[in-house]
């Protein structure tokens, strides 16, 4: 640091990232030990001897001073910290003497105390204690000291897990094992998820291969992330472990009129239902837009679709645990927002999401989710969702605790309420004759067309549909193999709007 730097404090005066002093003595221990912790908590700063807070005015230290201050905070930093951090003290030569700057990294073992117990983090210019477990626990976790994705759900048993979800995972996870033990196709699906440990390991059932693989702490308690990926009814156990989903009229949040709303039942589920739900409301909520030439051309969603998916598994994955509120998701006439609990961890910036840096907030959660939900884990999920040129916003509010991202609508939005209206009441009156037809369809299926639906249970790309039959990936295979299940109204495209888009998959209609 030098006099350049000195003379921009003192013209910024005090912030989140610098306080300011003219002098500290003995009596003032307590006070500074606060301030380092506060530094510590946060993402550090620099504290600085020799300027007055009010006025800005440089007081220049003497040289016996300067050797006092830093001895005195050298002795703080080990004595008031707890636990004890270590400091970098500089002094800054200017006209009379000097100034003494002690600089505070972010600390690597959250949460740091006052020698009195007591937490404190930066607030802009000042600081504040904390009371709040979550945040505690928020700090915990960039530290590495706590893993909430790995801790238990009480009294929660492995009888409250979803079979089929956790066959679904298996058959991802283990795929090459179980084609060599021939548990594929009609077998896996009939085979009790016991059989299906066994095969994948000898003299396994799902407790003891759950144990294994870390769903199951040592005494015997479910894991959080077992409850997410496979929970029969997750917000039983974890309530805020959900989404709320509202399409607004206008664009106010704070609007009492809204076209299309979530139910709670609805979305109760475990994060693959979550996921499923969420993109629902998103297909019936956004606008199509024409692509083509044509008149009668296929239209696709005026957000792509690919990005609308790489949001929502980022939301669902990447939220923090250990803040009690849910994910939020608003259509306004304008915008699209996404609200996740949590900052960015670890010290990420949106500047480094952009450029593609992966750092998962919850790893445990993050590793074994991708065997359900459609992302690949190599950090491009954003700049994948980017690449159409969307008008895209990111906020990472550390007042608020949570990570905002607003996709901007293009052109008019002002929706007819008529055919808003009249396309819901459409839904509802369809609703029960079309669960009769999918249920009728569903009693003609062949083994062979069950299996295909059942492995679409996750979305599938026609390539992976294929691989499964083993056959080549042609257009006459497509046709009778996909095209037929498509006819029936059992399985579903996951890009309706653009039949050949080559992100398109497959997946199995919910019934």
């Amino acid at each position: 640091m030098n006099i350049k730097d000195i003379q921009k404090y003192q013209q910024l005066g005090e912030e989140t990232r610098a306080q300011l002093k003219e002098r500290i003595f003995k009596e003032d221990k307590y006070d500074t030990g606060c301030e380092l912790v506060a530094f510590s908590n946060s993402k550090g700063g620099d504290l600085i001897i020799g300027i007055n807070d009010k006025t800005g005015n440089i007081n220049p230290l003497s040289y016996v001073e300067v050797q006092e201050t830093m001895s005195l905070l050298s002795n703080i930093a080990s004595e008031n910290v707890v636990p004890s951090t270590l400091i970098d003290v500089e002094s800054v030569e200017v006209k009379g003497g000097a100034v003494v700057v002690a600089h505070i990294k972010e600390g690597l073992n959250k949460p740091y105390r006052d020698n009195k117990g007591i937490v404190w983090v930066k607030n802009g210019g000042d600081k504040r204690k904390v009371f709040d477990n979550a945040e505690l626990a928020e700090m915990m976790t960039e530290c590495g000291n706590f893993a909430p994705d790995e801790s238990a759900v009480a009294d929660a048993t492995i009888d409250d897990l979803d079979e089929s979800t956790i066959k679904e995972f298996l058959r991802n996870k283990f795929s090459s094992v179980l084609e060599r033990k021939a548990m594929i196709g009609d077998k896996l699906r009939e085979s009790s998820v016991n059989d299906v440990c066994n095969a994948i390991a000898e003299g396994h059932d799902l407790t003891r291969l759950f144990r294994n693989l870390r769903f199951i702490r040592p005494n015997g308690q479910l894991t959080m992330a077992a409850m997410l990926l496979f929970g029969k009814y997750t917000q039983r156990w974890l309530p805020t472990m959900t989404a709320k989903c509202i399409c607004y009229v206008g664009n106010d949040a704070g609007g009492s009129q809204f076209r299309d709303k979530v139910n709670d039942n609805d979305m109760e589920g475990n994060l693959l239902h979550q996921f499923n739900t969420i993109m629902a409301f998103f297909s019936r909520n956004l606008k199509s837009v024409q692509t083509g030439d044509e008149f009668n051309s296929q239209g696709q969603l005026e957000i792509p679709y690919v990005s609308l998916v790489e949001f929502t598994v980022n939301a669902l994955v990447h939220r923090s645990l250990n803040w009690n509120s849910p994910i939020r998701i608003f259509i306004f006439d304008n915008r699209v927002e996404i609200h996740s609990p949590g900052i960015l961890p670890n010290g990420l910036s949106v500047e480094d999401i952009l450029a593609g840096t992966s750092m998962p907030r919850n790893t445990f959660l993050f590793n074994n989710a991708i065997y359900l939900l459609p992302y690949t884990g190599a950090g491009s999920g954003i700049q994948r969702a980017m690449a159409g040129g969307l008008d895209v916003q990111f906020v990472n509010n550390e007042s608020a605790h949570e990570f905002l991202i607003v996709i901007h609508r293009k052109g008019n939005h002002q929706i007819d309420e008529s055919d808003v209206q009249s396309n819901h009441q459409m839904r509802e009156s369809n609703h029960e004759g079309n669960y009769e037809q999918k249920r009728s369809n569903h009693q003609k299926l062949t083994r062979k067309q069950e299996d295909i639906c059942n492995f679409c249970s996750v979305p599938r790309t026609s390539q992976e549909i294929m691989d499964r039959l083993g056959i080549s990936n042609q257009s006459k295979n497509r046709q009778k193999h996909i095209g037929k299940l498509l006819e029936m109204g059992v399985i579903e495209m996951t890009i309706p709007n653009n039949p050949k888009d080559k992100n398109q998959k497959y997946r199995k209609v919910k019934h």
